[in-house]
C-alpha cells in the first residue's frame, strides 16, 4: 500500500485536471491520489472518473454540491486517516503548484516536520504572474494573522502542503470549521500551538493558466475577522492561566 495521499479537491477544473494529475504521478509514481469533486457542472468530476479507470492509484470522491474546500479536504483527511496513510498532501487542482517539489517535502516530513508548507514568502520562495495588488494582499494578510496569532509561519494562508498523518489525528478536526485562506490558517496555527514542528520550503507560485480562480472578497473578510477572534480569544486565555 502506498505511504502518501494526495488530495486534489476540484470545482470546474477540467481544463487542468489531467495535466496536474499526470505531473503529480511523474513526481510522486508510488503515492495515491484523491479527487475529491464537488459536483462540478463542467464535467471535472466524470473526468476524473476516466482516469481512474486507467489508474489503480486514482481515486475520486464525489461530493453532493459545492461545498467549500475546508470540508473537501476535512473529507479527504478521514480517507487518509481511515485508511492509515503515513503522510497527506494537499494541492491546488489549477496546476499554480509545482508537484516536482513534493518529494523534497516528503523528505522534510520523514525527517521530523508535522508540516512541510510550499512556502512563497521565505527566501527563495516566489510567484508568478501575480498582479501587484493580489501579492500585496497576500502578504499583508499572511503578516496580519502572524501579528495577531503570535505565529512564526512566514505563509500560513499557503495551500500546498505535507502533514504526517499522526499530526492530523492529534488535532481536533470536527472543531474545524472554516473555509478557504481561513482553512489553511487554522489548520496550520493549531498545530504550531499544540506543540507542532512547522517547516516551510521554498516554491514558485504560479497563477493557473485557465479557468477561473475561486478566491473572492468573502474569503479574504472571513479570513481577517476569524483570524482576529482566534487571537483575541488566545490573548483572553493566556491571560486566565
Amino acid at each position: 500500500m502506498a505511504e502518501t495521499l494526495v488530495i486534489l479537491p476540484t470545482y470546474n477544473e477540467i481544463e487542468s485536471l489531467a495535466s496536474v494529475i499526470g505531473r503529480i504521478r511523474q513526481s510522486l509514481p508510488l503515492a495515491d491520489v484523491l479527487v475529491v469533486d464537488d459536483s462540478s457542472p463542467d464535467g471535472t468530476g466524470e473526468l476524473a472518473e476516466t482516469l481512474a479507470a486507467g489508474d489503480p492509484g486514482l481515486s475520486v470522491l464525489h461530493r453532493a454540491a459545492k461545498d467549500g474546500l475546508g470540508r473537501a479536504y476535512l473529507a479527504g483527511f478521514r480517507r487518509a486517516l481511515e485508511r492509515d496513510y503515513l503522510y497527506v498532501v494537499e494541492i491546488d487542482a489549477d496546476g499554480s503548484h509545482d508537484p516536482a517539489e513534493l518529494p523534497a517535502m516528503l523528505e522534510l516530513a520523514r525527517h521530523g516536520a508535522d508540516l512541510v508548507i510550499g512556502s512563497r514568502w521565505v527566501a527563495g520562495g516566489s510567484v508568478r504572474n501575480w498582479p501587484w495588488l493580489r501579492q500585496a494582499i497576500s502578504r499583508l494578510g499572511n503578516a496580519y494573522a502572524r501579528a495577531v496569532l503570535r505565529s512564526d509561519i512566514r505563509d500560513i494562508t499557503a495551500g500546498f502542503r505535507v502533514f504526517r498523518a499522526d499530526a492530523l489525528r492529534c488535532l481536533d478536526l470536527s472543531a474545524v470549521s472554516s473555509q478557504g485562506y481561513c482553512f489553511q490558517v487554522e489548520l496550520a496555527w493549531r498545530l504550531e500551538r499544540s506543540g507542532g514542528v512547522v517547516v516551510e520550503h521554498p516554491i514558485t507560485f504560479v497563477e493557473r493558466a485557465a479557468g477561473r480562480s475561486k478566491m473572492h472578497l468573502g474569503i479574504v473578510v472571513e479570513a481577517l475577522l476569524r483570524v482576529t477572534v482566534w487571537g483575541i480569544t488566545a490573548r483572553g486565555a493566556r491571560r486566565r492561566s
